[in-house]
């Protein structure tokens, strides 16, 4: 077997190379011969970002566990989302802001949820005509603005 310190003289010196991530010349490791990112940790974040997202895309199994370990945190950690609208109002108000600047572009008036309604009880029993009153603008699913009349009493 040959002594390391041989063996070192006789290899060239890496080259340097342009960091995938920041675009940033770097010298790559001797381990890592195949080395595309900096040592920077944004630009190891990006490398794991992007080995994730290709790995997502690629493997039906890494995808499907992903996503039940990211129901099973939601589950864990229900109030997580209006804790930080709370904590950040400044988020939440640029969110409002970019949304109804998208209800504009789309021209809507109106918007509504899946099975959004108020709570109405007619005042008796009977037949009753549901009459589509305006065209619906972003309404959800089964969601309509309707007048109601009353046709007859029981």
């Amino acid at each position: 077997m040959l002594p390391c310190s041989w063996i070192a003289r006789r290899l060239k010196p890496m080259q340097s190379r342009v960091c995938a991530a920041c675009g940033q010349a770097f010298q790559p490791r001797p381990q890592a011969p195949q080395q595309c990112y900096c040592a920077e940790a944004a630009c190891q974040t990006e490398r794991r970002r992007r080995w994730q997202q290709a790995k997502r895309r690629g493997d039906a199994d890494y995808r499907d566990n992903q996503r039940r370990a990211q129901r099973a945190w939601v589950e864990h950690h229900r109030d997580y989302w209006r804790e930080y609208r709370r904590a950040h109002p400044q988020y939440a108000e640029r969110n409002r802001t970019q949304q109804r600047r998208r209800d504009g572009r789309r021209g809507a008036r109106r918007l509504a949820k899946m099975y959004a309604s108020t709570p109405v009880s007619p005042v008796s029993s009977g037949t009753y005509r549901l009459t589509p009153v305006a065209p619906s603008d972003l309404a959800k699913m089964y969601a309509c603005t309707v007048e109601i009349t009353l046709v007859s009493e029981p």
